[in-house]
């Protein structure tokens, strides 16, 4: 890089401001098609839509890194160094949204059984043998004797 000459360097960084400034107008152009603004009653399915605008946005992201900060120039291992946490900021990007949408989904389900009648009540737990199951302790007496039973098998195997 060093080796370049001022004119070359303004070139290259001109014809990098010129390929973004295209991929952002495809951008733009494929949001407005894809939501019905250049042709009415024309929308793009977001299949389509949203992987290609992130597939333009991930394109100029690599771009500004790769040209702009110079990790062309630079040895393979500090590119890693920079790629790899990326790449795990994004999975963990994509873990957590999963994740929170996985708890709003069970937070509408417990308040859907809350606005039904159902109501919190603290059971205590039986044993019966390598599992637990939530009864009432005296309500169930099929129950009770299992419970005994199993106590008498653990008492076996000891």
């Amino acid at each position: 890089m060093s080796d370049m000459s001022p004119e070359e360097g303004k070139k290259i960084v001109f014809k990098g401001m010129i390929l973004l400034g295209i991929i952002t107008l495809i951008e733009v152009f494929i949001a407005l098609i894809g939501n019905g603004h250049v042709i009415p009653g024309f929308h793009l399915h977001k299949l389509i839509m949203y992987p290609a605008m992130i597939g333009f946005s991930m394109y100029k992201a690599y771009f500004i890194v790769y040209e702009f900060m110079h990790m062309r120039y630079e040895v393979k291992s500090l590119a890693m160094s920079v790629i790899l946490p990326t790449v795990l900021l994004i999975w963990a990007t994509i873990a957590f949204l999963d994740e929170g949408s996985y708890w709003k989904d069970s937070r509408a389900q417990i308040e859907l059984l809350n606005a039904n009648g159902y109501v919190k009540v603290e059971v205590p737990m039986e044993s019966h043998g390598d599992h637990q199951e939530v009864a009432p302790v005296g309500e169930n007496s099929q129950m009770e004797g299992a419970s005994d039973e199993s106590k008498s098998n653990e008492a076996e195997k000891h």
